[in-house]
C-alpha cells in the first residue's frame, strides 16, 4: 500500500540525496515502489539591489518526503542511500503520515501566496527610492515582513518622523 514517509537527510543535501535516491531505485529495480519524492519548499520574494527576486526556499531543511509502497528491497533501498540518515519515527522506525499531515505540507507548495523577506535590520540606513518620499534617507526602526514593509525614521523639517514604506520602495545605503 503506498503510504506518505518522512526521510532524515544531511540538511542542504536534499536536492542531492534526492538524486541519488531515484538513482538507486532505478538501478534495483525498485522504482515501482516509489511513486513521489518531494523537497517541500515554498516561493518567497526576497529583495537584492532593490529588485524582487523569486526563490524557492526549504520549508522542511533537512527532509525528503516519499510516497512509497513500503517493502522490505524498498525500505533497504532508501535507507541505504547516501546522505538519508533514516526515516521519521520511533527508532528509525517508518510510520507513516496522515493525509492531513500531507495536505499540510504539500499544499503550502503549491497554494502559499509568495512573501517578501526583508534583506533589512533595524538600526539600518536606508534611502527612500520611490513614493512621495523618495530621496529622503532615514534609520530602519521596525520590520513588518508579514506585510512586507518597514518603519523608517526619516528627518522631516528638521524632526524625526516615523514612516511606514514596503520593502521595495527602500535602498539600503553603504
Amino acid at each position: 500500500m503506498f503510504r506518505w514517509y518522512a526521510v532524515n537527510t544531511y540538511s542542504g543535501h536534499e536536492k542531492k540525496v534526492k538524486e541519488n535516491l531515484e538513482h538507486r531505485l532505478r538501478t534495483m529495480g525498485q522504482q515501482h515502489n516509489v511513486r513521489q519524492i518531494v523537497i517541500p519548499t515554498e516561493q518567497v520574494q526576497e529583495l537584492k539591489d532593490g529588485q524582487k527576486v523569486q526563490k524557492e526556499q526549504r520549508t522542511m531543511p533537512g527532509y525528503l518526503l516519499i510516497n512509497m509502497n513500503l517493502t522490505d528491497e524498498s525500505w533497504s533501498v532508501v535507507k541505504g542511500t547516501p546522505g538519508v540518515t533514516g526515516f521519521v519515527g520511533p527508532r528509525g522506525e517508518p510510520v507513516p503520515l496522515t493525509q492531513q499531515e500531507v495536505d499540510r505540507i504539500l499544499k503550502r507548495e503549491v497554494i502559499e501566496r509568495p512573501r517578501q523577506r526583508a534583506q533589512f535590520q533595524v538600526g539600518d540606513q536606508v534611502k527612500v527610492v520611490s513614493g512621495p518620499l523618495s530621496d529622503f534617507s532615514g534609520e530602519v526602526a521596525e520590520i513588518n515582513p508579514d506585510a512586507g514593509k518597514l518603519k523608517v525614521l526619516v528627518s522631516i523639517f528638521g524632526r524625526e518622523t516615523p514612516v511606514e514604506v514596503g520593502f521595495d520602495q527602500v535602498k539600503k545605503i553603504g
